[in-house]
């Protein structure tokens, strides 16, 4: 596995000083162009207590590493996007399970926003520490990017940090976007009985959840409606926010394996996505493979993402109407830019929000290498179709596949059975497949 360095410099280091929290911001990207330390936000928090809790547990999560927790993961400054009438902060834990958001709406801000777009914080140590003292009646106003003020009483003290990203941490980030895409609410809870509910979970295991009534039922198998939710103590970061939250929600897609879970608190919302099991990251999915190796996404991504304009919700129809092209190809094209860390996906509002993600679009490839290798195989010539099968020739011997369940002959899909996406002979029969069907038209 390779990774990418990534190299964090700030003017100066994040602080919480008589009630002001300044967040240092380092090189992103804004809707004024590239900047090294873009302003964003300035103004008073009206939830001076759930914001502050809520940010810690997204920077907790960065450092974490929960199927190994008593080893700590590389510092990964959590990212911040404001898109105008709300500030975004997410961030992804360094096993690759576990992806945390906390949305501070219209409600919690009241402020001067001077730019929309996306950039790291700077959460060290000594702020981690501050947040954690912030009480109910403490005021608290917020600075996302720090002012020329600020920077010059702290004598330039600049700050440089430089992490890995892992090529595997790197896919996972886009690829939870997309399984998020597929989830529906699945049950709600309101109050005290999300506080009992999620007090009440084993910190261990895998257990499902279904609404049953007005109440959340735990059984320790799958039921109709259910979630699978492996390893509770994933959880953890939820727990402080508990005397804050007024509703818990929980999503899940079709085949309940990832899950989601989203608190309602004043003015905000703070979100959990999960991976299938508690070892295992969101980086091997596949979710994204089959709209990535469609012709035409690649170019729609370019027309789309033009289109972009950090927007809290991206409409489909919208763009659509603005691009030319059909609703079906946007939503590849929104794949597409997801794998490039430029759009994420909002599970309460059940639309994609714009933000750019500091690493290189280019990198889409070499991110899904069951992609790249599928296309060397159509390249080759390996794929001959017979109708609604194809033989694919290769190194290890010929495999069979049916276009019409997507399954393989191959070890991949018998160790699978397609739950964590299409096999690279898959992926280069739909290829050679949709080819056809294009020369026939």
């Amino acid at each position: 596995m390779t990774s990418a360095t990534q190299a964090y410099t700030y003017a100066a280091p994040s602080s919480l000083i008589d009630g002001r929290l300044g967040l240092a911001t380092s090189g992103g990207r804004a809707l004024s162009g590239p900047a090294l330390a873009p302003r964003f936000f300035s103004g008073v928090v009206t939830q001076a207590a759930p914001a502050a809790a809520a940010l810690l547990g997204v920077a907790d999560v960065a450092l974490a590493r929960y199927h190994q927790p008593q080893e700590r993961g590389w510092v990964r400054d959590p990212v911040v996007t404001c898109n105008g009438d709300r500030l975004r902060f997410e961030s992804f834990s360094a096993c690759g399970g576990v992806y945390a958001r906390l949305d501070l709406l219209q409600g919690a801000l009241d402020g001067e926003v001077f730019d929309r777009g996306t950039t790291n914080v700077d959460v060290n140590a000594p702020l981690r520490e501050a947040l954690a003292r912030i009480g109910a009646r403490d005021p608290l106003h917020l600075g996302v990017g720090l002012d020329e003020l600020v920077v010059t009483t702290t004598d330039g003290a600049v700050v440089e940090k430089k992490v890995p990203l892992p090529e595997r941490w790197l896919r996972g980030f886009a690829e939870v976007q997309v399984i998020a895409s597929g989830m529906d609410q699945r049950g709600e809870l309101a109050g005290m009985a999300a506080v009992r509910f999620l007090r009440g979970l084993p910190r261990k295991g895998t257990v499902w959840v279904a609404q049953a009534g007005r109440d959340l039922k735990v059984s320790d198998r799958p039921v109709p409606g259910s979630v699978q939710l492996a390893g509770p103590n994933r959880l953890a970061t939820l727990l402080p926010l508990l005397r804050f939250a007024t509703a818990l929600r929980v999503y899940g897609p079709s085949d309940a394996a990832s899950s989601a879970w989203e608190l309602e608190l004043p003015g905000m919302r703070y979100t959990l996505t999960l991976s299938p099991e508690r070892w295992r990251g969101f980086s091997g999915e596949g979710a994204v493979l089959d709209d990535l190796a469609t012709d035409e996404a690649e170019n729609d991504a370019d027309v789309v993402g033009m289109l972009l304009n950090f927007e809290p919700e991206v409409e489909i129809g919208l763009l659509a109407d603005r691009a030319g092209i059909p609703a079906d190809r946007v939503r590849a094209a929104l794949t597409q830019l997801g794998v490039a860390g430029r759009v994420g996906y909002d599970l309460a509002e059940a639309a994609h929000f714009h933000r750019e993600l500091p690493y290189d679009k280019d990198n889409v490839t070499v991110l899904n290498p069951r992609l790249a290798s599928a296309r060397r195989l159509v390249e080759a010539g390996a794929v001959r179709l017979d109708g609604e099968s194809a033989t694919v020739r290769t190194a290890g011997g010929t495999r069979q596949v049916s276009l019409a369940d997507g399954s393989c002959t191959c070890e991949w899909w018998w160790d699978h059975r397609g739950s964590r996406g299409p096999c690279k002979h898959v992926l280069a029969a739909r290829i050679v497949a949709r080819a056809a069907v294009e020369v026939s038209r």
